[in-house]
């Protein structure tokens, strides 16, 4: 593991918010920001072990959404039969994002406080524009990608259909949204060495 940044002559702890649309190359960046130094927080990687059988999110779905979403031979949650329930649903959305999300902002809080004055925190939250949660970070770094490129990813990296793509894509924020909020925007249209470029950019210049 990196040993965390320790800023000089800081105390207080950066506090910094990665977003972008499904496919935008996100997870590139918040490699390389914790190969950097950062303590990156997944909220996605939370999100699926609160969803383990005998934690609390596990529980308090069940409880929700009935046995339905359990797989009766393995009693994981059947993570197809979530999606289908709420992909369409606002109201079970809601309740969904009810149950998690405060248990996520928990273990994101417990992490958080393990970091080192001067120490630089990234959440990497797909939903921070939609949750308001950008308003708690002193930087909002913004990963963006042309839509049809996305498209391209995830039908042949994920075996996502492109009609199903393009629903995940506007069952999000969109890019102008996140760019309303962004400190930086980091541009993911050509090569990964670009976009890399541009990250060790921002840290030099934002972070150092």
């Amino acid at each position: 593991m990196t040993e965390l940044l320790r800023r000089p002559g800081h105390t207080e702890t950066l506090r910094v918010g990665l977003t972008g649309g499904i496919a935008s190359g996100k997870s590139t960046v918040s490699r390389r920001l914790s190969e950097l130094g950062a303590l990156v927080v997944d909220a996605d990687a939370i999100a699926r072990a609160l969803q383990e059988p005998g934690e609390p999110g596990y529980e308090a779905m069940v409880a929700h959404f009935g046995e339905r979403i359990v797989q009766p031979d393995s009693g994981a949650l059947d993570r197809a039969a979530v999606a289908a329930i709420v992909f369409d649903d606002p109201e079970q959305l809601a309740a969904l994002n009810g149950i998690i999300h405060p248990l996520v902002r928990r273990e994101t809080a417990r992490l958080v406080s393990e970091v080192p004055p001067g120490g630089v925190v990234v959440q990497d939250i797909p939903l921070l524009v939609e949750t308001g949660q950008y308003g708690t970070m002193d930087e909002v770094l913004v990963v963006q990608a042309p839509e049809d490129e996305r498209v391209r990813r995830m039908v042949e990296d994920r075996g996502m259909s492109p009609e199903d793509a393009r629903r995940r894509i506007a069952a999000q924020a969109t890019d102008e949204q996140r760019r309303a909020v962004a400190t930086a925007v980091l541009d993911n249209s050509t090569t990964i060495e670009d976009l890399l470029v541009q990250v060790d950019e921002w840290w030099r210049t934002r972070v150092l």
